[in-house]
């Protein structure tokens, strides 16, 4: 037979559209030619092709060689089709039974001797694969990653010679099913933050109602280190949650770890990053911090220091979950339910407020160093405290307060009462929802409304301020929503109340 089709997978955002490989012989002058808009990656993959052929001891046809990557319009790139273009050719040439090729899926990069080289976004091609009822055929060091997929049929081959044995039928190769095990995730403890209980209050809050966190204070004042712990305190992932974030994370450059299997990511990009950085983008839209930072932690320090052209992008994410990204070519949608946590200083020397007196900025000085963060991006942020300078005999004194593994029991508690009553996180609420949910007493009403009558805040601040209070609540086991509730959340809109 001079025709074969082989069925692998391309990558496009979050989704793997199919790719079916047809190979086909003719006669006529010996030529090697890949059709259906492959990037330069896959048209190289004709130099890599012939020579693991060659190498693995198969014949590699003297004839006219047309392989096309339907559909046309999709765009494909990466190497991950060198092996789907090498069994169509050997299925194509009759050295190969092209009968036992419809029942699988096959991606993997080819080395110049045959072996099969790891490829990114293994993750979300076996998911797709795992729908289409087909077995999912890999390098071996991307199958322990594919079978994390429930369900899945997945077999990690060393080499093409592994494959071939195995739909020949005469080595068949063995089905992937080690799953990491989860003894527990190792995050550092909050309790070695010395000090800072109003602080670790906030991060509690923050943590069980997935809200975004601004923390303002002085150098050495352990902002950094609360951040860190964020993810300690976090709920355990979820099944669904944790192959998200692994799906996510398989799309990056650095792949995924199978050794993180439901640890919280904690992303930190340095200020210098630029926009695509964080959101994501390129020619062929790839995810950014914000996408990779998926059911985790995005940690901006020194965030005065961002560009703020940067800054400006976290604004539809923050609000909406999700980020369209549209090219000339391409558009791409990835998802971005992520955890913001910010720390900048109060001025530009960083000392204002402290018991020093070191601080010389004028009130100008530190004005403009604050307005390098819009009032829009600040307005989005739910939780916003001052982290003051630890006295001396705190220093001195071992660990207090509660370890992260309390917080976390409490917190895993509040998120269930959430999830119970209206299936998602506080901070996710709509509009809508907050009029359902989140109605305070009277006391409390007559609280916020003193509040906007004295702040001015907006009516973005008014929503946040109530989804921070049902928080406070929800850790309290109270489903009445009480002044003292609505209270506490208006003392943590700290810029709200600057002058």
């Amino acid at each position: 037979m001079s025709l074969a089709v082989v069925y692998s997978r391309a990558l496009a955002g979050m989704d793997a559209p199919p790719v079916t490989v047809e190979a086909h012989l003719a006669n006529g002058l010996p030529s090697f030619t890949i059709v259906g808009l492959p990037e330069a990656e896959v048209k190289e993959a004709k130099d890599r092709v012939r020579a693991a052929l060659q190498n693995a001891r198969f014949d590699f046809p003297a004839r006219r060689i047309t392989v096309n990557l339907a559909p046309a319009d999709l765009p494909k790139e990466s190497g991950r089709f060198d092996l789907p273009i090498a069994l169509g050719i050997l299925a194509a040439s009759g050295q190969l039974p092209a009968d036992r090729l419809a029942g699988c899926e096959f991606a993997g990069e080819l080395a110049l001797t045959g072996e099969l080289r790891p490829i990114r976004g293994a993750l979300a091609m076996a998911l797709t694969a795992s729908r289409e009822r087909r077995a999912f055929v890999l390098p071996e060091a991307n199958a322990r990653e594919a079978a994390l997929v429930e369900n899945a049929t997945v077999y990690g081959a060393r080499s093409l010679l592994d494959v071939c044995a195995h739909l020949a039928g005469r080595d068949p190769l063995a089905r992937c099913t080690d799953r990491p095990a989860v003894n527990g995730v190792q995050y550092p403890d909050i309790v070695e933050v010395k000090g800072q209980a109003h602080a670790k209050r906030a991060l509690e809050i923050a943590a069980a109602g997935g809200h975004s966190l601004i923390m303002v204070g002085p150098p050495g004042t352990g902002k950094t280190m609360l951040a860190a712990r964020l993810p300690g305190i976090l709920p355990p992932m979820t099944q669904d949650e944790a192959l998200a974030s692994a799906a996510m994370q398989s799309l990056g450059s650095a792949g995924f770890d199978v050794a993180n299997w439901k640890q919280r990511p904690f992303r930190a990009p340095h200020h210098t990053a630029s926009a695509v950085a964080l959101v994501g983008g390129g020619s062929q839209p790839r995810p950014g911090e914000i996408s990779m930072a998926m059911h985790g932690v995005l940690f901006l320090d020194e965030l005065p220091e961002f560009d703020r052209k940067v800054l400006e992008v976290l604004r539809e994410p923050l609000e909406s979950g999700r980020i369209s990204i549209s090219r000339a070519a391409r558009q791409a949608e990835f998802p971005a339910e992520f955890q913001l946590v910010a720390a900048m200083n109060p001025c530009a020397c960083g000392f204002l407020g402290h018991y020093s007196g070191r601080c010389h900025c004028t009130p100008d000085q530190v004005l403009r160093y604050r307005r390098k963060i819009s009032g829009p991006l600040l307005d989005r942020i739910d939780i916003q405290i001052e982290v003051p300078v630890v006295p001396p005999e705190d220093l001195s004194c071992t660990g207090t307060g509660d370890s992260s593994t309390i917080i976390r029991e409490r917190v895993a508690q509040a998120r269930t009462r959430m999830i119970t009553r209206q299936g998602k996180e506080n901070a996710r609420l709509t509009a809508r929802e907050i009029d359902r949910y989140c109605m305070p007493d009277e006391r409390g009403a007559t609280l916020l409304k003193q509040a906007i009558a004295r702040l001015g805040l907006s009516a973005r601040a008014y929503h946040r301020i109530l989804k921070v209070a049902r928080t406070i609540a929800d850790l309290a086991g109270s489903r009445a929503l009480t002044g003292v509730h609505v209270a506490e959340a208006i003392q943590y809109r700290r810029f709200d109340r600057s002058p």
